[in-house]
């Protein structure tokens, strides 16, 4: 029998983790800014750890968990893993709504727990049970779209039947439908979407739009006055999108032409730094007058200053997602997907996004959020119409190799 070797993260997938959890979107509150990698603290050394165990593969490439045994008729439960403030809540932050509602129609309860601040952290406390072929204590799960590709890959997620998600296949839309990593949702719903944009401050530009990553990097009125993102996907899938190509179908040739391109922009001072989320204070003063943002932050920024605007290129802009999965071994699988696909109808999905203002990954939502509150049913941020939709792509899944490669050219650029 074939032995595979362990997978491990270079020291440029540790660097990248480290940037994003120390002032990246892993630092960023989920209730009121854009969250992609994670809040936790996992310190250096922990990660550390997690790569000297190294990642077994358990399965071929492409083979996912193999059913489990569902008790799901006879234990009307599920556990589920979600990140903190990341769901409605009570008045008196004593219950989540939604979950009430749920629970109450079908009587299945649910141990909800907010016990992932971070993405590798939370794969480090089940990857030893899922290598071993043993539960993960968890039935749902929700985690953002490259680690779901590498569990995906790793063969520990088990395929969703369709027929308990008439919701969820009817309402997704279709800017979510059928990401490379996992082709036609066979083994993940999202949970929200993530948009990577252009934002500026009109005080600070003199009124000007900033319609363009060419003008933010190139643009002599605004040197030294520009940032971009020190999450390597959204800095130069961005650009990539303004040269023409397509981050998801992305060649060594692109890559390196994006870095170039980004480069002349540090060389000549354009560029004044690379940021996490700490763009927000910035912007908002002016010392930043033009930037690569998240929608997340400028959802709250712009309630309180009316000089943030926000811009979707021409040539489009970059999409992530959060994603239910149910883990090998889960023990209410059914269960599971009757939760997932409550999330999908309308008034539901409404009453969440309404709660935590990302974007809502629900086709035809529009008209119940708008009985909520007909602000946020009209804020593309939230519910892009099909114009924005259309223009959103999505990073490529990269091997290993090219992951351990594209960072250590990003993080030479950015000076990390």
């Amino acid at each position: 029998m074939k032995q595979y070797q362990p997978e491990r993260l270079s020291e440029a997938q540790l660097a990248a983790m480290r940037r994003s959890l120390r002032n990246g979107r892993g630092a960023l509150s989920r209730r009121s800014l854009l969250r992609a990698t994670g809040v936790g603290a996992l310190t250096i050394g922990g990660m550390g750890a997690l790569n000297a165990c190294g990642i077994p593969p358990a399965k071929r490439e492409g083979e996912g968990a193999a059913a489990s045994d569902d008790h799901s008729a006879e234990e009307k439960q599920i556990a589920f893993s979600n990140w903190t403030q990341y769901i409605d809540i009570s008045e008196d932050e004593k219950s989540h709504p939604t979950l009430d509602a749920f629970t109450k129609r079908t009587g299945i309860s649910v141990k909800y727990t907010e016990d992932i601040n971070d993405n590798v952290e939370f794969f480090g406390k089940i990857r030893p049970q899922l290598a071993a072929g043993q539960e993960t204590g968890r039935d749902l799960i929700n985690v953002t779209d490259w680690l779901a590709a590498r569990i995906i890959r790793l063969g520990w997620a088990q395929k969703l039947d369709p027929a308990n998600l008439p919701h969820a296949y009817a309402h997704l839309s279709p800017q979510f439908r059928s990401p490379d990593w996992d082709p036609g949702r066979a083994y993940s719903y999202p949970w929200t979407g993530i948009s990577t944009v252009i934002a500026y401050n009109s005080k600070a530009t003199g009124g000007r739009k900033i319609e363009s990553v060419s003008q933010l990097l190139e643009d002599k009125s605004l040197r030294g006055r520009v940032a971009c993102l020190s999450e390597m996907r959204d800095t130069i899938g961005m650009t990539l999108l303004d040269m023409g190509k397509d981050p998801g179908k992305v060649t060594d040739d692109d890559y390196n032409a994006a870095i170039a391109k980004v480069q002349r922009a540090v060389d000549t001072k354009q560029i004044r730094r690379f940021t996490g989320n700490d763009y927000t204070s910035d912007l908002d003063k002016g010392d930043i007058a033009a930037c690569l943002a998240w929608a997340g932050d400028l959802v709250q920024l712009r309630v309180d200053n009316p000089d943030i605007q926000f811009v979707i290129p021409d040539a489009g802009y970059m999409t992530s997602s959060d994603n239910l999965m149910v883990p090998a071994k889960a023990r209410h699988k059914t269960n599971a997907e009757k939760l997932i696909d409550y999330y999908y109808e309308l008034p539901v999905a409404a009453q969440l996004a309404a709660y935590i203002n990302y974007v809502c990954p629900v086709e035809g939502v529009g008209p119940e959020l708008a009985k909520i509150d007909p602000a946020l049913a009209k804020n593309t941020l939230i519910l892009p119409d099909k114009a924005m939709a259309a223009k959103s792509h999505a990073f490529r899944s990269l091997s290993s190799e090219e992951e351990t490669a594209y960072e250590e050219k990003f993080a030479k650029l950015i000076g990390a």
